[in-house]
């Protein structure tokens, strides 16, 4: 797979690093959501969290949890998003696992909300949806 954050991994385009080892990178979103917006990536090509071995996963979750303690330390944050995306339909944009690390601030940058539109949640079954959940868990 060859995608954009392959291509930064390769310094084939630029990135402003924030953190880097021999599995991981780190650097600054270009959109900048907040001031430190950051994203982890793997330095090996994986889709998305989900098809992520777990030894990877918690090395980038390991950086992420770095960044966002430098980012409530040095930026001043008062608390931060950690967020991945798996596919499309969830808004992931870049087939390249990765986690934003998310600064939030005092002083009408909000938080983070997720709505589900055009889903009528009223009739759903919590006790039975999260049977299911871990039976397939378990």
């Amino acid at each position: 797979m060859d995608d954009i954050f392959c291509r930064i991994i390769r310094g084939e385009i630029p990135s402003t690093k924030v953190y880097e080892d021999d599995d991981v990178l780190a650097f600054l979103d270009i959109s900048q959501t907040t001031r430190g917006h950051t994203l982890v990536i793997p330095k090996k090509h994986y889709d998305n969290f989900l098809s992520c071995p777990a030894e990877t996963m918690h090395k980038v979750f390991d950086v992420a949890q770095r960044i966002g303690q430098a980012e409530m330390a040095i930026l001043g944050a008062k608390g931060v998003n950690i967020l991945t995306n798996v596919n499309e339909v969830a808004g992931q944009s870049v087939m390249h696992f990765h986690v934003h690390v998310i600064p939030r601030y005092m002083g009408g940058e909000g938080g983070f909300q997720i709505t589900m539109k055009g889903q009528d949640t009223s009739g759903m079954d919590l006790p039975r949806l999260a049977a299911d959940l871990s039976k397939a868990i378990n």
